[in-house]
């Protein structure tokens, strides 16, 4: 039995890391009798002059509805390095950490993120250094999970958002175009199309034509409906061409909910609105099912540990969390299918995905 692990959160923040956080804390000193050292800033934190904090039962206390993650995050670090467009990791700061965690007593850890981060966890792993991986992001988009925590709160903040634009839309007989999140995936847009009643979802899975989006606002006008709500997600992109880039230098994703307003303002002569969702699907308290999945997830670490799991990742599967080895978690992602029960749902209900030809998947 560990006599004192270590946790750290990496990769942008979701809420329902501090339930992970909370329950692993509960867990281990209540359960296990262990010790739990916070890792803060991610891998970061225990590199060079090591930055950590004690946890206890009484210092997580009331951090449950709390958004964020107490221990602070990092979307980029040192342990990775782009070469040629793939990570490349280095074993230098990789002995580094490992010296540091000997040095802190720490004897395993449990690592909270998504595929980069967990592909880190791997590395340690591999080095012979028990880890235990929660899965974290708000795409929903890890293939070994069925859901991660912070994914029905983003939707519910999505949803709330469409909703309002709604009123406004109907009242002012505009094209609203609401930005969501969604990289590689569609799944917030799909979800928070469905859930908010849009009438146009665009997703990366299903590349959209200007033309048949322009027939569906026009088509609604024809029927007396003289407001159009679309969703898009960041990765969305027109049939033939690239995703829409922000800043170019850094390779971020946004503006292809501008890029669609004025297409669709200039092709149907409706007045058009875009709102960029942003951070706010990430920030604030976790909803009910998002706390309850991360301290299910939190609990199950903490007891694959003590029953000498590492290399794994917690996932949950049927309703049951499982375990799987850390190489299956992040060798895919999870894809909408095309052709999948809730694309047909949407279709069947009159939504449209802007396809060049709707029928098409």
């Amino acid at each position: 039995m560990y006599k004192q692990i270590g946790i750290l959160t990496g990769g942008g923040d979701a809420p329902g890391l501090n339930a992970v956080i909370r329950a692993v804390v509960r867990t281990a000193v209540g359960e296990y009798g262990m010790k739990v050292i916070g890792i803060e800033d991610s891998f970061e934190g225990i590199l060079g002059e090591t930055h950590t904090m004690k946890l206890t039962p009484k210092t997580v206390s009331g951090i449950l509805p709390r958004g964020g993650t107490i221990l602070g995050t990092r979307n980029k670090g040192s342990f990775v390095k782009m070469i040629d467009g793939k990570p490349q990791f280095t074993d230098l700061p990789l002995g580094e950490a490992l010296a540091n965690l000997d040095i802190l007593e720490i004897e395993a850890l449990i690592v909270l993120g998504g595929e980069g981060t967990l592909a880190i966890a791997e590395q340690f792993h591999k080095r012979g250094f028990p880890v235990i991986g929660v899965p974290k992001t708000i795409d929903n988009d890890l293939a070994a999970t069925e859901l991660t925590f912070g994914f029905m709160t983003a939707i519910d903040i999505a949803t709330e958002a469409l909703d309002r634009l709604h009123t406004t839309a109907a009242s002012h007989d505009r094209v609203m175009i609401l930005e969501v999140m969604g990289r590689n995936t569609g799944w917030i847009a799909l979800h928070c199309g469905l859930a908010g009643s849009a009438d146009v979802i665009l997703i990366p899975e299903i590349p959209f034509s200007f033309e048949s989006l322009a027939r569906k606002v026009e088509e609604r006008e024809k029927t007396g409906s003289k407001f159009t709500n679309i969703v898009v997600a960041e990765g969305a992109k027109e049939v033939g061409q690239s995703e829409i880039y922000s800043d170019a230098g850094e390779l971020r994703l946004g503006g292809v909910g501008d890029h669609v307003r004025r297409r669709v303002e200039m092709m149907t002569g409706k007045e058009s609105r875009c709102v960029v969702l942003g951070h706010l699907q990430r920030g604030g308290s976790p909803n009910a099912f998002d706390r309850m999945l991360g301290t299910n997830f939190g609990a199950c670490a903490v007891r694959a540990l003590a029953n000498g799991e590492t290399g794994k990742m917690v996932a949950l599967q049927a309703g049951t969390i499982i375990t799987v080895p850390l190489s299956e978690a992040c060798a895919n992602i999870k894809t909408v299918p095309a052709d999948g029960q809730l694309v047909r749902t949407a279709r069947d209900i009159g939504i449209s995905f802007a396809a060049p030809k709707e029928t098409d998947l």
